[in-house]
C-alpha cells in the first residue's frame, strides 16, 4: 500500500488585512493533494484572498504558506513552482483578452510558459478538440457565451501541464448545462493526469458535492474540514447548504428558522406585469427576443438564467429604464412610459449590483430616496422609521452602507425599493453572494411583502434553490423564454427528479443535440514545459507580450488610430494655428496735421508687409470704438503742424496707439513700428542736403539658421519633441493600466514571465508606433510646412529612437503607481508636458534657469532631443556635434526601465 501523498500546501497563522478589514485571520490547515478540494462560503469570506496567496499571486502579510514542498515567501521558490501552477482567477474570462481568438489566447499562454511552436500546435489542438472549442478557434474570446469562455479559460490554465490548479468561483453566472459540461471536463482532465491536484471555490452547494475534500470558510476562519459525506454527517443535515449554517458559529445561526413558503392565496388574480413579444436589440446583438410572459399580483415570478441571457434587459424595458426594439412591457394593464411618474411609483427597482450612495448614511439613503418617489414630507419620517423595524435596521441607520455586511446591504437595497410602498417590485439577483442564512432572512422580508402586503415580486437568480422558492418561474437563454411555469409542473414536464437536470435538458433541446455529445477523450500531451529548464529571461516571453499588444492595437481602432494620428494631428493644429509671426495687422491713421510730410510718414507704414492699412480715422472716439471691436490693432496719431515741426528742426511726437489685451503680441508690434520709425528717420536724414555726408557708422543685423526669422522654422523642431513625449507616453501607460483594470495583470503575476520581460514587450509595440509617428512628423514638417532639413536625417533618426524609448519608459514609469486608465492619462499629461514646456528650452532657454527647474531641465529627455531636433533641422548639425545629448538619451533609458521594473509588483500587495 503506497503512502499517502504530501499536503500540496499548508497553511500556518496566515492573516490578511485590506486597510481595516481582516479578510484571513490566522487560518491553519493542511490541503491534500491528487483530489479536488473545495472552498465553499459566500462572496467576501476570503476565499479568493486564499486562493490567491496559495497560488503566489498576492503577497503573504503573515504566517506562513507552503505550496509543492516550499515556502510561498521566497521569490526563489515562486519562480521555481510557478511553471506547476496555473491559476484561473473568479470572473467570466478575467484572464483572456477578447480581442484575441482563441487560439490566439492560448498561444500566449504557452508562449509564456516556453513553448516551441511545434508543441504550441499540439497542445492546443489536443486542449480544443477536448473541450469542444476546435470549431470556434478563430472566434474572439469577447465573443463566446460564458460557458464557453470558463472553457477557454481552462485550457489556458492547463496549458503547461500544472500539477496545481486552482479555480476561483469558474462557473459562477454559468448556465447550469455549461456548468455541467465544465465538471465533465475536469473529471476528463483528472483521469488523464491523476497527480493533479484541483482547489476549486464555489459558491453553489450542488457543485461542492462532486468535490473530495471541503473547506468551510465563513468571516475569513475555516468553520470545518472534511468530505462532504463526513461534513453531512458531523451536522446531522441532508444538504450540505443546511451543514453549513449548522456549522456557522451560534451567534450568526441563533435565530435562524427554517424557512416555510406558504402558499398563495387561491383564485385568479390581477395581471400586474405582462411582456408581450418584447425584443432589444443593440446594433446587430439581440439581447431579448420576442420575451412574453404573464405575473399576477401578489406572485413571485422567478427569472431563471445565466449571465448575459438577457434577465437584467428584460428588467429594464419592464420598468421603463430600456425602451423596447419591439413588443409592449404592461404594468396593471397599462404599458409603460418612463415619463410617468404615476407608474413608476407604483414599481421599486433593486440593481444587481449595489447601487446606493456609499457617502450617504442608512438614514439618509432612505430619506433621499423617499423623496425622489414624492412621498409627502409628513409621512417621510415614520416610512423610514417603519423601514428600520421592518428590515432590522434600527442599529445601523447612522452607519455608512460600504462598512456594513452584504446582507445588510441587501436588506437596505431592499428597504430603498419599498419605501415609496411599491405595488411592484423588481429584483434583479439581490442574494448573490450572501450567505445562506441572509439569503433565508431576506426570502422571508419577500414572502411577507407578497403573502401580507400583495406586492407582485420579480426575481432574477441562478440559483436552483432559489428559484424552487418561486410560485413560478421562467427559463431564460440566449435571449428567449423557454418555458414558463411552477418548478414542480416543469419538472414534470421532463420527468427529471431536479430543477437544474430539467433545466438542462430544456438548454440541451435549444442549443441542439450536439452539446449534449460530451468531447472525445483525448490523450494528454506529453508533459514537455515542466521539463524544461527555466531561464531566467526569456525573448519568447518578452515577444509573446509584444505581439499580443501588437494584435490589440491592430484590432481596437480608436487606439490604433490615436497611436498612428495623434501625433500628427496635434502638429498640423499647433502648426497653423500657434504662431509667433505678427503679420498682416491692421491699423488706421488719425492724420491731424494733412500734409505731404504726415502722407508720405503714413505710407511708410502701408509700405510695410507687416501692415494693412484701414479706412483713416476722424477723433478719438472712432478710435477708441474700431479698436474695440478688434477692427485695427494699431492706430497712429499724427499731430497737427507735424510737418512745419520737423523741418525747422523741432521734435513733433506721433502717437502709436497699440491693443494691449495680448501682451507679447502688442510688444512685437511694438518693435515693428519703432523700426519702420527708425528707418523713415534714416531715409529722412538722407535725403537733408544740410546732413553731413560723411560716412556714419550703421549697425547691421543679421539672423543665421533662419535668416527671415519665420517662426514656423522654428516651432515646427521644438513642437515634435513635445509630441513625441505626450502621445507615446501616454499610450504606454494605458496600455499597462487597461491589464489592471480588465483584470488580465493577473497573467504577470501567476507565469514565469518576469517584470522586465513584461514591461518590454508591452513597451516595443509603442516605440515601433512612435517612430512611424516621428517619420510621418518629419516629413509633414518637411514637405507640409517647408521647414528645411539641413543635416542629418540619420542622427535625427537615431535621437528620435532612443527619444521615444525615454517616452515610453516614461509612460511605463507612470502605470506602475496608476490603476485607472483615467488617472493614467492626467498623470502622464502633467508629468511629461510641464517639464517639456516650462523647462526644456522650449520658451526659456535650459541655461536660464534656476534651481529645481534648471535641475529638470539638466535631467528630462525633452531638453537633450530638442537641441538635437533643432540642431538638425536648422543648424546641419550631426553624431559629431551632438554626441553629448545622444549619450545622455542613451543613459536615460536603462535608468528608467530600472526604475520601472523595480516598482512593479509581481505580486498583489
Amino acid at each position: 500500500m503506497s503512502a499517502p501523498a504530501a499536503p500540496v500546501a499548508q497553511l500556518q497563522d496566515v492573516s490578511l488585512q485590506y486597510g481595516k478589514t481582516c479578510a484571513l485571520k490566522a487560518v491553519s490547515l493542511e490541503i491534500p493533494a491528487q483530489c479536488m478540494v473545495g472552498l465553499i462560503g459566500p462572496d467576501g469570506v476570503g476565499k479568493s484572498s486564499l486562493l490567491a496567496l496559495i497560488a503566489g499571486a498576492r503577497k503573504i502579510h503573515s504566517g506562513q504558506i507552503e505550496v509543492l514542498g516550499g515556502d510561498m515567501v521566497s521569490r526563489a521558490h515562486r519562480r521555481q513552482v510557478c511553471p506547476h501552477i496555473a491559476y484561473m482567477p473568479q470572473g467570466l474570462g478575467k484572464n483572456l483578452y477578447p480581442t484575441l481568438s482563441v487560439i490566439e489566447n492560448l498561444d500566449f499562454f504557452a508562449r509564456l510558459f516556453g513553448q516551441g511552436e511545434a508543441e504550441r500546435k499540439t497542445r492546443i489542438a489536443e486542449l480544443l478538440r477536448s473541450t469542444g472549442l476546435s470549431e470556434f478557434g478563430e472566434r474572439p474570446a469577447g465573443k463566446l457565451s460564458g460557458g464557453m469562455k470558463q472553457k477557454l479559460g481552462l485550457c489556458c490554465a492547463l496549458i503547461h501541464d500544472p500539477d496545481l490548479l486552482i479555480l476561483d468561483e469558474p462557473t459562477t453566472g454559468v448556465d447550469p448545462l455549461s456548468r455541467n459540461q465544465f465538471w465533465e471536463l475536469i473529471e476528463r482532465i483528472r483521469r488523464q493526469r491523476p497527480q493533479m491536484s484541483v482547489l476549486v471555490a464555489t459558491a453553489y452547494m450542488e457543485e461542492a458535492e462532486r468535490f473530495d475534500h471541503l473547506l468551510a470558510i465563513d468571516d475569513g476562519a475555516v468553520l470545518a474540514t472534511g468530505s462532504p459525506a463526513e461534513l453531512l454527517q458531523r451536522t446531522q443535515c441532508t444538504s450540505l447548504e443546511e451543514a453549513f449554517i449548522a456549522l456557522m458559529p451560534e451567534a450568526k445561526r441563533q435565530d435562524h428558522k427554517q424557512l416555510v413558503i406558504p402558499p398563495r392565496p387561491a383564485g385568479e388574480q390581477e395581471i400586474a406585469i405582462e411582456a408581450r413579444d418584447l425584443s432589444m436589440r443593440f446594433g446587430d446583438f439581440v439581447a431579448v427576443d420576442h420575451v412574453g410572459f404573464r405575473i399576477e399580483r401578489g406572485e413571485i415570478f422567478g427569472f431563471l438564467g445565466s449571465n448575459g441571457c438577457g434577465k437584467t434587459t428584460t428588467m429594464k424595458m419592464l420598468t421603463g429604464l430600456l425602451p423596447a426594439s419591439e413588443g409592449q412591457a404592461l404594468l396593471f394593464g397599462q404599458v409603460v412610459n418612463a415619463r410617468d411618474m404615476a407608474t413608476r411609483k407604483r414599481v421599486g427597482y433593486m440593481s444587481q449590483s449595489f447601487s446606493l450612495y456609499a457617502e450617504l448614511s442608512v438614514r439618509q439613503n432612505l430619506v433621499l430616496h423617499a423623496q425622489l418617489f414624492h412621498v409627502p414630507a409628513t409621512e417621510i419620517a415614520g416610512r423610514v422609521t417603519a423601514m428600520a423595524e421592518r428590515f432590522s435596521l434600527g442599529s445601523v441607520m447612522e452607519q455608512l452602507p460600504e462598512r456594513l455586511p452584504l446582507g445588510i446591504r441587501q436588506r437596505l437595497s431592499l428597504a430603498v425599493a419599498v419605501i415609496h410602498k411599491p405595488e411592484i417590485l423588481i429584483l434583479d439577483e439581490p442574494t448573490s453572494g450572501v450567505d445562506p442564512i441572509a439569503r433565508d432572512v431576506f426570502w422571508q422580508m419577500m414572502l411577507d411583502l407578497s403573502r401580507n402586503d400583495g406586492v407582485t415580486i420579480f426575481i432574477s437568480t441562478h440559483f436552483m434553490n432559489e428559484a424552487l422558492r418561486c410560485d413560478r418561474i421562467s427559463l431564460m437563454h440566449a435571449g428567449k423564454v423557454l418555458d414558463s411555469d411552477t418548478p414542480k409542473a416543469l419538472m414534470a414536464k421532463r420527468g427529471l427528479p431536479t430543477l437544474e437536470a430539467t433545466f438542462i435538458a430544456y438548454l440541451q433541446d435549444a442549443v441542439g443535440e450536439k452539446a449534449q455529445q460530451p468531447a472525445p477523450e483525448a490523450a494528454a500531451p506529453a508533459a514537455q514545459t515542466n521539463t524544461l529548464k527555466r531561464k531566467r529571461f526569456s525573448l519568447l516571453r518578452l515577444f509573446s507580450y509584444t505581439r499580443r499588444e501588437a494584435l490589440e492595437l491592430r484590432r481596437d481602432p480608436i487606439r490604433g488610430s490615436m497611436a498612428l494620428l495623434g501625433s500628427l494631428l496635434l502638429l498640423f493644429i499647433i502648426g497653423y494655428g500657434i504662431s509667433l509671426d505678427v503679420e498682416n495687422l491692421t491699423y488706421a491713421v488719425l492724420d491731424r496735421d494733412q500734409t505731404t510730410t504726415s502722407q508720405a510718414y503714413a505710407l511708410n507704414l502701408a509700405g510695410s508687409r507687416y501692415f494693412i492699412e484701414q479706412a483713416p480715422l476722424r477723433d478719438y472716439d472712432e478710435l477708441d470704438r474700431r479698436m474695440r471691436s478688434g477692427e485695427i490693432s494699431l492706430a497712429v496719431e499724427i499731430p497737427a503742424n507735424f510737418g512745419r515741426d520737423l523741418k525747422r528742426g523741432g521734435v513733433p511726437q506721433i502717437g502709436m496707439w497699440l491693443d494691449g489685451a495680448m501682451p507679447m503680441r502688442a510688444e512685437t508690434i511694438k518693435g515693428y513700428v519703432m523700426g519702420l520709425h527708425a528707418g523713415y528717420l534714416q531715409e529722412l536724414a538722407r535725403k537733408d542736403s544740410a546732413s553731413t555726408r560723411s560716412s556714419l557708422p550703421t549697425l547691421e543685423v543679421r539672423y543665421r539658421y533662419n535668416p527671415d526669422v519665420e517662426s514656423l522654422n522654428a516651432m515646427v523642431p521644438a513642437v515634435i519633441p513635445l509630441l513625441l513625449m505626450l502621445i507615446p507616453a501616454m499610450l504606454t501607460a494605458l496600455g499597462v493600466v487597461r491589464e489592471k483594470e480588465l483584470g488580465s495583470i493577473i497573467n504577470l503575476y501567476v507565469t514565469p514571465v518576469t517584470r522586465l520581460e513584461f514591461l518590454l514587450g508591452k513597451q516595443l509595440p509603442y516605440i515601433a508606433l512612435g517612430m512611424l509617428n516621428f517619420v510621418l512628423l518629419v516629413i509633414a514638417a518637411v514637405w507640409v510646412f517647408d521647414v528645411p532639413l539641413k543635416g542629418s536625417l540619420l542622427a535625427l533618426l537615431t535621437g528620435g529612437l532612443l527619444y521615444i524609448s525615454c517616452a515610453t519608459a516614461m509612460g511605463l514609469l507612470m502605470s506602475t503607481f496608476t490603476r485607472s486608465q483615467i488617472a493614467a492619462v492626467f498623470g502622464t499629461a502633467i508629468v511629461t508636458l510641464i517639464p517639456a514646456i516650462q523647462f526644456s528650452g522650449l520658451i526659456y532657454p535650459v541655461a536660464s534657469l534656476e534651481g529645481f527647474g534648471a535641475l529638470v531641465g539638466q535631467i528630462y529627455p525633452t531638453s537633450h532631443f530638442l537641441i538635437i531636433s533643432r540642431g538638425v533641422f536648422s543648424k546641419a548639425l550631426g553624431f559629431t556635434e551632438l554626441y553629448s545629448y545622444f549619450m545622455a538619451l542613451l543613459i536615460t533609458i536603462p535608468v528608467l526601465l530600472a526604475l520601472c521594473t523595480s516598482l512593479l509588483k509581481k505580486q498583489e500587495a
